[in-house]
């Protein structure tokens, strides 16, 4: 007798979440002599990888009491996890205000207005600085939650007044900043806090880990990714190596970062730092999501045993490698995960099964990784016919 059908679908878009295949990237694998395999995160319903932790921070802050229905979500996010906090909210209830440095590829921005969140853009800083995106998000949950204490105790009446308040494609000006998104039944602020919040990690040590062991039969030897929050190759390399010690672990970095120094040095600093040539902040990189130059307390958590470095360049021919070869439209941070899993098969030799995560698709790297123009200011047109950009020849494909 088959089950009731409430029993055989899913509660709603939160259900969707996880579970991604794994696909064999057989452009690489052939090229490689080893089994190359990605997890397509970019099927989750809000386009990512960060739907995992989206759901994941957000139950657990229900658990804990600091969010509750009416409440409001605030991240500063370069994108993704900004998506998957807008995509998953509602779910629960809640809002979601977030700021995003005014550098990162402008659909991701519109993506976030048109599933109704409120976008703050704020100009790239150090993160020592108040007025980095991380911080201004910080704020803006403690400002909720004062307002929505004060209208609790009736201290406050709602400010409802429009006169001063301003809003053009997302951008908030003036004094429309503190408490635009602050409505009369707003029950207060919560800061999802993706770098430092172990939430992060769990979801992947308790997802996609997991799903990875299984899906591979626990026959890999290999696990690659980049880090910028440091949550998924965290969880994924802990649990993997808590399985199996012999499972290689590798950090792919893009330029800039300080995080291959770290794991190969032990040291947190790049060579433009060292020499003063720092153009950008956070570094100088093409690829958005991924790269550091600090510690947080998820990356911390990853089980290491090596690191690669990759370039712009690497991870724009990637792209269009696996978009001729595969079908893949992968966006830069999948790119260099893949330029990742190359040089692990190159290191390993022939024979070898090597997991990485595709994380989101190209879709939201229109107007940057994928546009023409803006590639050939920065010197990044792709023009390899193959993968000799990674030193291997057209024949041994």
């Amino acid at each position: 007798m088959e089950p009731p059908l409430r029993q055989r679908h899913g509660n709603g878009v939160v259900a969707a979440i996880g579970n991604t295949p794994l696909i064999r990237i057989n452009s690489l694998s052939e090229a490689t002599g080893c089994e190359i395999l990605g997890k397509a995160e970019f099927l989750n319903p809000g386009g990512s990888v960060k739907d995992r932790i989206a759901v994941k921070i957000i139950q657990e802050a229900f658990s804990s009491g600091q969010l509750a229905p009416g409440g409001v979500v605030t991240e500063g996010s370069a994108g993704s996890t900004a998506i998957s906090l807008a995509t998953v909210a509602p779910a629960y209830g809640c809002k979601c205000h977030v700021v995003i440095p005014d550098d990162v590829a402008i659909e991701k921005s519109q993506i976030l207005e048109a599933l109704g969140a409120t976008v703050e853009r704020v100009r790239p800083v150090s993160i020592t600085h108040r007025d980095h995106f991380v911080n201004v998000a910080r704020r803006r949950a403690s400002e909720a939650n004062e307002r929505a204490a004060k209208l609790k105790t009736n201290i406050q009446t709602c400010e409802t007044s429009t006169i001063h308040q301003q809003q053009c494609n997302g951008e908030i000006f003036g004094d429309q900043k503190k408490n635009h998104i602050f409505s009369s039944d707003c029950t207060g602020g919560f800061f999802a806090d993706q770098f430092e919040n172990l939430a992060n990690f769990r979801a992947h040590y308790e997802g996609t880990g997991p799903e990875i062991w299984e899906q591979a039969e626990g026959k890999l030897h290999a696990f690659v990714a980049a880090a910028g929050t440091g949550g998924t190759i965290a969880g994924v390399t802990q649990f993997l190596k808590e399985k199996n010690s012999d499972i290689k672990c590798f950090l792919i970095d893009p330029p800039g970062s300080g995080l291959f120094n770290r794991v190969t040095r032990g040291v947190m600093y790049t060579k433009e730092e060292a020499e003063g040539k720092r153009l950008r902040n956070p570094f100088d990189t093409i690829t958005e999501g991924i790269g550091i130059n600090r510690l947080t307390q998820n990356f911390m958590m990853a089980k290491l045993d090596g690191a690669f470095r990759g370039t712009d360049k690497e991870a724009v021919e990637m792209s269009r490698y696996l978009l001729k070869n595969d079908g893949l439209f992968l966006g830069s941070s999948s790119a260099m995960n893949c330029v990742g899993a190359v040089k692990a098969a190159q290191a390993l030799g022939p024979g070898h099964t090597i997991v990485t995560i595709l994380c989101d698709s190209g879709m939201r790297h229109l107007s940057r990784f994928y546009k023409t123009e803006y590639l050939s200011e920065l010197g990044l047109t792709p023009s390899a016919t193959g993968l000799e950009f990674l030193g291997l020849p057209l024949e041994e494909r």
